[in-house]
């Protein structure tokens, strides 16, 4: 690992993920949604934990992100925070807890941090919530923004296609990026545009740009932990680099145990009292 063992102990923060983007280093993040996941990616050197609004797809078995409860969010983030000792805890407004309504915005944040102890929270949309950012922002709670595929809108875009490929939306996103840097966001994730935009963005935001099949050009990158380690093997997006093949990893493992367990194999004489 190129990280050196300094870098690797000293806690990150919003401040520091900027102090990277200066310095060009690039930040890794990753999802987690439990204690014994995250206790490993954070001690692998992770920068960032995001506790994705994914959890509704690979923890709870739906089709998409819009179930997945704001209760839920806040035991998902209060586990992988107790797993956590240097990596940022950045965690997910899920659907329905700050569209329209800023005052409910601001109450959902403040329950993400107070009840689960997150660092951050992450919200999608661009001017069509910025007041809601604004309320959370107000009340010291740092916001990362998301723009481009915005999964929250499944049902509006019928599709999980790239978005912003036409000069309209593309002028859209970056005029959208801007505002939140103005706004005071620490940070932004940009799903599945063009990998020039996407460029273009970070090059013209003084704040990280997180990438999730947004090509190179940007401060960083996010995966979710599932489809990485091939735990998840029904998604296979042009973007995802699987690092394991753990499907088959626990598949072999479960099956050699049911194995010993039918011949009598297991528990032997030294494993049992």
């Amino acid at each position: 690992m190129s990280t050196n063992t300094v870098d690797k102990e000293r806690k990150v923060t919003t401040s520091r993920l900027i102090e990277m983007k200066r310095r060009g280093e690039k930040i890794a993040m990753l999802t987690a949604y439990d204690y014994s996941m995250a206790k490993l990616i954070d001690e692998a050197g992770i920068d960032v934990i995001l506790v994705g609004d994914s959890a509704s797809n690979v923890m709870a078995g739906n089709m998409t992100t819009l179930p997945i409860t704001l209760d839920q969010m806040i035991y998902h983030a209060k586990s992988v925070i107790k797993g956590t000792s240097r990596a940022l805890v950045v965690c997910d407004m899920p659907f329905g807890t700050y569209q329209g309504n800023p005052l409910e915005a601001l109450a959902s944040a403040v329950r993400i941090m107070k009840e689960s102890h997150a660092e951050a929270v992450k919200i999608e949309g661009g001017s069509d919530i910025r007041e809601s950012i604004e309320r959370i922002l107000s009340a010291g709670i740092p916001v990362m923004g998301h723009l481009g595929l915005t999964p929250q809108s499944i049902n509006k875009f019928g599709t999980y296609a790239v978005r912003a490929k036409e000069e309209a939306e593309a002028q859209k996103l970056i005029e959208d990026a801007k505002m939140l840097e103005e706004i005071g966001c620490f940070a932004m994730v940009l799903e599945k545009i063009p990998a020039t935009l996407a460029a273009r963005v970070a090059s013209e935001v003084s704040i990280p740009v997180i990438g999730i099949g947004a090509g190179g050009g940007v401060d960083g990158q996010v995966l979710v932990m599932h489809d990485m380690l091939g735990i998840n093997k029904g998604f296979s997006p042009k973007f995802l680099r699987r690092y394991a093949d753990l499907s088959s990893v626990i598949n072999d493992a479960v099956g050699a145990y049911i194995d010993d367990v039918k011949t009598g194999d297991f528990p032997n004489a030294t494993e049992q009292y």
